[in-house]
């Protein structure tokens, strides 16, 4: 059986821009991949193009490859019920030409980084499919994703703000096959939108990236439940990993802990990675 592949979030931000640490970082503690959080600017594309010998050097160095990138896409942005549905993602229109670019500069970056995955927030798509906001986002979504099919590359919205038969409609729209999911399995949780293990049952065969992460369920109508270290929270993750393999997910385990200092978040991260060592010893897991 092969070994499966942990990964873990890597904020560009946090590494100011020391390529070697963020590699080094994964590798000291067994981790195979990294997701990169980037703000991809036009300036910042610029770097990371000119950047990319030295990045692809300290990954072949390390040992730990780039899974996939997250396309941060800046402020304004906030994380709940209210001023969220206006700020996050994709979805807002007055952000959209601004965003999408960034994206678009996310995958171009990918491309030569030899990225396949891109991942990001949408936004709170709407569940109503004849919404004006949602026929427009879609005609944006088939531009994008025929723009990075072309670079043999997968846009993958990341769970959260939608509930799955959103997510799964989302994806049979664009319809340009190149369309996929991250899953976060504590996101669904804190928005109050889906068990995960019940999500998986709607959109598992979608599922291309993951975000292993807990949390507790919203416990009024403002704020969003609470992330919590893994173990702690209300996610099942026993059913969750029988669930992806179910739908036959082979990708990486990438563990999302971006709370704390640098040592604090590698320590919870080891701590996460030998549970699901422990959870799917009982799997043939052959990983991508």
């Amino acid at each position: 059986m092969a070994r499966i592949k942990f990964g873990m979030m890597a904020a560009y931000s946090h590494y100011e821009g020391n390529f070697e640490k963020m590699f080094s970082d994964a590798a000291e503690i067994g981790i195979d991949s990294l997701m990169i959080n980037i703000h991809a600017t036009d300036e910042f594309k610029a770097k990371m193009l000119a950047d990319a010998p030295i990045i692809k050097k300290y990954s072949e160095q390390y040992g730990v490859e780039i899974n996939a990138l997250w396309a941060s896409w800046g402020a304004p942005c906030v994380w709940n019920f209210y001023e969220g549905q206006n700020t996050i993602g994709l979805i807002p229109p007055e952000y959209r030409d601004r965003r999408m670019q960034r994206v678009l500069n996310a995958s171009e970056i990918g491309q030569a980084l030899g990225v396949k995955y891109i991942v990001t927030h949408c936004g709170y798509i709407p569940e109503n499919p004849l919404d004006p906001v949602y026929t427009s986002f879609i005609s944006m979504m088939k531009y994008v994703c025929g723009v990075m099919k072309t670079r043999d590359q997968w846009f993958c919205l990341e769970t959260g703000q939608e509930t799955p038969i959103t997510l799964l409609r989302t994806i049979q729209d664009i319809g340009t096959g190149n369309v996929g999911l991250n899953l976060d399995t504590a996101n669904v949780i804190l928005y109050g939108k889906a068990n995960p293990v019940d999500a998986i049952k709607i959109v598992g065969d979608y599922v291309k990236c993951l975000h292993l992460k807990d949390g507790k369920w919203p416990t009024d109508g403002h704020n969003l439940g609470e992330q919590v270290q893994i173990g702690e929270g209300d996610v099942d993750f026993p059913a969750v990993i029988k669930g992806l393999n179910d739908h036959g997910y082979r990708g990486h385990f990438t563990i999302e802990r971006e709370r704390g200092d640098t040592d604090e978040r590698k320590r919870d991260i080891l701590e996460s990675k030998n549970m699901f060592m422990d959870l799917t010893a009982q799997y043939e897991w052959d990983p991508e």
